[in-house]
């Protein structure tokens, strides 16, 4: 469909700043957006940093359709759509400092103060990394942080051994985008990422280590070594040349009226009606670039059904 505002409708609020408020852009603010303007709807998407800032940390892809085969170069393709899209006005570089919703709106505070409302929302802010601290099955001194995975480049980790804490699926990706490595992966995870080990299982570069608790003593340089207590309590020490962070992420989405489970996350269908999580920030049993594109896409077409519907008689 083109790129083309809809006709007006009887009793839409012409106070409303725009037609979907989207918040994030990710793969899954940026389908929203272009699905919403498929349909002729204008939107406007809120961002802080630039489009699919979490693309570019991810060197090879196998999963996604279109023959992309690194996260920069699919992170290319959509910006350009989206910036080619005239019914999506980017805030890039805003944060939302609030989100509030009404019988009739979503009204959403950027950090400059300024207030938008519209119909509908999109919430797709994903994630940010963890770090050692918010990982209750790690000791670690305090304040330390480590970098993750994905920026350990081939060149500096070829012949060495690191320790990978958790068992998150950017180790999968490292060895995909490195396979002719020679790096040997120490990868110390607890029981919740039973399921995440599964692809890299086989790999002859990863040894793995299941564990219930770890402590972790930086060494000299980036070396580290850890006392690790298996889940049966038996221990053994580790030695490495480097630790990195593949724990995963905590959900980060903004203040105000949005439902959190226990775990952080926004479960979809406990928020206010006129709220349409999508992407990561829904679970984190599937956090995949495919389901994002296609959560957010859906997102935007429930918004756009749902300014369609007859009003209620009486």
């Amino acid at each position: 469909m083109a790129d083309t505002p809809p006709p007006s409708r009887a009793g839409s609020p012409a106070a409303h700043d725009t037609d979907l408020i989207i918040v994030g852009g990710g793969p899954a603010g940026c389908a929203a957006a272009r699905m919403a303007a498929g349909v002729g709807m204008r939107s406007i998407l809120a961002e802080p940093d630039r489009l699919c800032r979490n693309l570019h940390r991810i060197p090879a892809l196998n999963n996604v359709l279109g023959g992309h085969t690194s996260g920069p170069e699919l992170a290319g393709t959509i910006a350009a759509e989206l910036k080619d899209t005239r019914l999506c006005r980017l805030e890039l570089g805003r944060y939302v400092t609030e989100l509030r919703t009404d019988e009739d709106r979503v009204t959403v505070t950027l950090d400059t103060g300024v207030r938008l409302t519209a119909p509908y929302a999109v919430v797709a802010t994903g994630t940010a990394p963890l770090q050692p601290r918010d990982a209750a099955w790690i000791t670690a001194p305090g304040g330390l942080t480590l970098p993750p995975l994905w920026q350990a480049g081939a060149a500096g980790a070829e012949g060495r051994t690191l320790l990978v804490l958790g068992g998150d699926r950017t180790i999968g990706t490292f060895l995909r985008a490195h396979p002719a490595t020679g790096t040997r992966l120490l990868v110390a995870y607890p029981a919740a990422d039973d399921y995440k080990v599964e692809e890299i299982r086989e790999d002859p570069r990863v040894t793995l280590l299941p564990v219930g608790h770890l402590t972790l003593e930086p060494g000299e340089g980036a070396a580290v070594s850890a006392e690790v207590v298996g889940r049966g309590g038996e221990r053994q020490a580790v030695v490495a040349d480097a630790a990195y962070l593949s724990i995963g992420n905590a959900p980060t989405a903004p203040p105000g009226d949005l439902v959190r489970g226990a775990d952080g996350y926004c479960p979809p269908t406990e928020q206010h009606p006129r709220v349409i999580v999508a992407g990561d920030l829904r679970s984190a049993r599937f956090q995949r670039i495919m389901t994002a594109l296609g959560s957010g896409s859906e997102a935007a077409l429930r918004a756009y059904y749902a300014t369609r519907r007859p009003p209620a008689e009486g």
